[in-house]
């Protein structure tokens, strides 16, 4: 019960700047779900605020479905987004950047095939034991084959496998830095970076952006003053914003980088979808962890990740990171992701999603028309920063109230207010008939004023 609001850098009445606060922290993970909130006079007592105030914050909170009151208990965040554990989930929930799954991709047909094949061919005993943890020769080989179309120098003695790129990530900070190091990354960033900073302990500092993507002077000012160790960057179809770094700023990026000797992790989720934008592994190979998901161009849950390190020494250690951690990728879909790089099933998949994510984009461009937001022409988001007097958490909370979950801006600032803005993840959706009743619902409330500009 020892949670504190920050007020100060919010805006709007004193009860509002409440319950905004806890909106931010249960989204940034701040407030677990099920957590026990303060009693309001405890809360009140070390705000320097009336009860009431307290009162009416935590009644508004209770009405968005933020917390929960349990009689004889007190006041607890809300164990799922829409309240009530028994609360329906949203008709549409646009809120996990996933990619989409047109029939053409034929997934469930691929996948049973390539099952198949490996156990008439080897048989899954040889799948199901402990494996080397950054895959096998073999595989490596397989993966550097695949990644040389967009990094000609990648070698398979530079690869290392990973459940996904998460984890990759949090091998990386455990062997380039230390706790009470400094980590640059764009203001508004991938949350799962957040995360795992966390967890090593490592100080994120957020560089300002603008359309093409970490403004240089500012990436500069902040190696200056901070002597980071370490820098992460989504250069391609940006999460959440959907920017692309052209090639002019990404060699001046790549410069700032060399001349203050920092380390760099290039997660290209999303480059397979812009296949001609060129990666930071191609300029600075020798500072260059880079991660090519399958996540955002195929499946999650495959968990298949590949990445690419400077040197055989460094990949080493991020191998001997992953046994520590997890131990090895799962052996049986590593074996089938390898089956697919080398018979172009792999390609061919993700040629579908990229399809479709553009026709989603075009969908979403007809739907919205009138609305200004940021996209790439075949991204899987749409970022949008909402209009005249909408707040973030409102927006968020009325679009919920109409069956559509999206996510607020406050997920992925790593300091500062946040920007009232929203990501809607257009992947997401079951199909497009789907996609397009909830861009309706979308559109409307862009359209409409907030409640609260309604009461005269």
């Amino acid at each position: 019960m020892d949670w504190l609001p920050t007020l100060e850098d919010r805006p709007g009445p004193t009860y509002q700047r409440i319950v905004d606060a806890l909106s931010a922290d249960i989204a940034g993970g701040r407030l677990r779900r099920g957590q026990q909130l303060p009693t309001h006079r405890a809360l009140a007592k070390t705000l320097g605020v009336d009860l009431t105030t307290v009162t009416r914050a935590y009644s508004a909170a209770r009405e968005r479905g933020l917390t929960e009151a349990r009689v004889g208990q007190g006041t607890f965040v809300a164990e799922t987004p829409g309240g009530r554990p028994d609360a329906p989930a949203p008709a549409f929930d646009l809120s996990m950047n996933l990619p989409p799954q047109p029939p053409e991709a034929d997934l469930d047909g691929r996948i049973a095939r390539g099952i198949a094949a490996i156990e008439r061919e080897r048989g899954f005993a040889a799948y199901l034991n402990y494996r080397e943890p950054g895959g096998t020769p073999e595989e490596r080989a397989a993966a550097a084959a695949w990644l040389s179309a967009r990094i000609p120098q990648a070698h398979s003695d530079r690869v290392v496998i990973c459940p996904g790129t998460q984890n990759a990530l949090m091998n990386f900070l455990m062997t380039q830095t230390a706790p009470g190091d400094v980590v640059l990354a764009e203001a508004l960033t991938y949350p799962g970076l957040k995360a795992a900073a966390l967890l090593r302990g490592v100080r994120l500092v957020g560089v300002e952006c603008d359309a093409t993507g970490i403004l240089p002077d500012a990436l500069e000012a902040a190696s200056r003053a901070h002597a980071p160790k370490a820098i992460y960057l989504v250069p391609t179809i940006q999460n959440p914003t959907g920017t692309t770094m052209t090639l002019a700023r990404r060699k001046a990026v790549a410069a700032i980088i060399r001349a203050h000797d920092l380390m760099l992790f290039e997660d290209d989720a999303y480059g397979l979808l812009a296949p001609d934008a060129v990666p930071m592994a191609t300029l600075i190979q020798e500072r260059t962890f880079y991660a090519a998901s399958l996540s955002k161009c195929i499946a999650p849950g495959l968990r298949v990740s590949f990445l690419l390190a400077p040197s055989r020494g460094a990949a080493a250690r991020i191998g001997e990171a992953l046994r520590a951690s997890v131990q090895m990728p799962v052996g049986l879909t590593v074996a089938l992701v390898a089956r697919w790089l080398a018979d172009g099933s792999a390609d061919a998949i993700v040629a579908t999603i990229r399809a479709e994510a553009a026709a989603r984009q075009k969908l979403a461009a007809g739907l919205l028309k009138g609305h200004s937001y940021a996209a790439h022409p075949n991204g899987h988001h749409i970022w949008i920063e909402l209009p005249g007097n909408w707040g973030r958490t409102e927006f968020a909370a009325h679009v919920q109230r109409q069956g559509l979950a999206v996510v607020t801006s406050d997920a992925f600032a790593i300091d500062g207010t946040p920007p009232h803005a929203i990501r809607v993840a257009l992947g997401a959706a079951r199909n497009r008939a789907d996609l397009a009743r909830a861009l309706d619902i979308l559109g409307a409330a862009l359209r409409s004023p907030p409640p609260s500009a309604r009461i005269v």
